[in-house]
């Protein structure tokens, strides 16, 4: 895949998955780096899980809030 090919399907796509395909850039130039240095490329159980947070909680900020506390049949005391 040539370069203007691939920057033109990115383009094309909404801006959050503009922004997802950034930080994977971003993580395998780490990974290069790491490679380059003699490091492992494997990520470490706190990287992988940072990481896994940080992607299940992408674009949550951007959701609608649906519910209040108005709508809760309990509250922890």
């Amino acid at each position: 895949m040539q370069l203007d090919e691939l920057l033109t399907k990115i383009r094309q796509l909404p801006v959050m998955r503009q922004r997802e395909v950034m930080d994977f850039v971003l993580f395998l130039g780490e990974q290069c780096k790491q490679d380059n240095v003699g490091g492992h490329s494997d990520l470490s159980d706190h990287a992988y899980q940072a990481m896994s947070v940080e992607q299940a909680m992408r674009g949550l900020e951007d959701e609608p809030e649906i519910y209040s506390e108005d709508d809760l049949q309990e509250q922890w005391q």
